[in-house]
């Protein structure tokens, strides 16, 4: 009997420790907004029932809710409006050296054209009509033909016609020396990657991209699942797998109460990782779609909150975001934290006050330091020294 009551006392006392060391409560909430990603932009939906990765989508279009189709200029200055942060494109390599900005690995289902886009040329690319093979009914009628003729766009074109904002570029290959092309490509374009751009892509594509460009931000499905699945099964002891460190983690809206330590401490650990957080659509959802699509999933997510959230449906789930976490009025700072250091801290591992402002460079906040470290959400860094 006593050996009973010994032995439910332990387990007592180990599980009181594993809750409290996963209290989101004792755990400081985060600051900022979440990173809102617009997974093809605003886009025509389709039916994904019984889809399979060769199938043609534009023939599954449901009725039109707006006058955009993927992966061009006027859909993504629509996405943006609507309150995406950040949109996911595709792009393919071209024989004449470009990059085009196109969805599918052939032309025939979407355009006029045909042909494996990476075999033609953006001279080709150009004439084509993006909007020639979407239908609602079967193929009785068309209602996008001819109004997208010529709107197929370069990487470059579209990074300098949106200078300040955020792009997940999809490489649909899996050769990783479409990593170095696509690193030469940016780099001479003056477009590099870092806090802006990321790649998504498979992971011998992303190993090569890791070599050529280490602080570009990466997202692999595969190493995204590896780290969900791995924390769901350690992370009651605090420790965060190597598949997470520098990565993203998946965390499926209806599924973020078994992410141990949800919200703060998840988030928490995740930060100290160096980890991405992205909530994304419900596991087992039946439309199919990887990101959220309905503005009620959004309140399973904290007001503070910094990571990022997919969304397949940017024209509802974008201005519902909006609304919850507006963007910083125009003139004002999107700092996110800033550091000072005393005169005698030697290094960064002696801070002596940690602020936070929207005014980057106002000394009344460093007022006991000589020097500010500021940390900006776009990734930019600024050194400020007290007079």
């Amino acid at each position: 009997m006593k050996k009973w009551r010994f032995t439910g006392i332990v387990a007592g006392i180990g599980l009181v420790g594993i809750y409290l060391l996963n209290a989101s409560w004792l755990a400081a909430a985060p600051v900022g907004r979440p990173n809102i990603l617009a997974h093809r932009g605003v886009h025509q939906t389709f039916d994904r029932t019984n889809l399979k990765q060769s199938d043609c989508t534009a023939i599954r279009m449901r009725p039109p809710t707006n006058p955009f189709i993927e992966n061009t200029m006027a859909s993504m200055r629509a996405s943006f409006h609507l309150g995406a942060d950040q949109i996911e494109l595709d792009v393919h390599p071209t024989t004449d050296g470009e990059f085009a900005v196109f969805h599918d690995w052939s032309v025939e289902c979407r355009t006029n054209g045909k042909g494996v886009t990476r075999e033609l040329s953006m001279k080709y690319l150009r004439t084509l009509d993006l909007g020639y093979g979407y239908t609602t009914d079967g193929g009785r009628t068309y209602p996008f033909r001819g109004k997208f003729v010529g709107q197929m766009k370069t990487l470059h074109e579209v990074l300098a016609e949106f200078p300040d904002r955020r792009f997940l570029i999809n490489i649909k290959s899996n050769d990783p020396a479409e990593a170095d092309q696509l690193v030469k490509y940016l780099k001479a374009k003056g477009d590099e990657t870092g806090k802006r751009i990321g790649i998504v892509a498979s992971d011998r594509v992303l190993d090569r991209v890791g070599a050529l460009a280490p602080t570009t931000k990466v997202l692999s499905v595969d190493r995204t699942k590896a780290c969900s699945f791995g924390y769901l099964a350690v992370g009651w002891s605090g420790y965060v797998p190597e598949s997470c460190r520098h990565g993203t983690i998946g965390v499926p809206v209806n599924l973020r109460w078994a992410f141990w330590g949800w919200p703060n401490r998840f988030l928490q650990r995740m930060r100290d990782a160096d980890a991405e957080v992205m909530v994304a659509g419900p596991l087992g959802s039946t439309s199919g779609d990887p990101g959220i699509t309905d503005t009620v999933q959004l309140d399973a997510i904290p007001d503070r909150y910094e990571g990022s959230i997919m969304t397949d449906d940017i024209e509802k789930v974008g201005p519902a975001a909006l609304r919850r976490w507006p963007r910083s009025p125009a003139g004002r700072s999107s700092l996110a934290v800033r550091l000072c250091l005393k005169p005698t801290d030697r290094a960064l591992g002696t801070l002596s006050t940690f602020r936070y402002s929207v005014h980057p460079l106002k000394a009344a906040a460093c007022t006991t330091s000589v020097i500010c470290l500021s940390i900006f959400k776009s990734g930019r860094t600024a050194f400020h020294r007290l007079s």
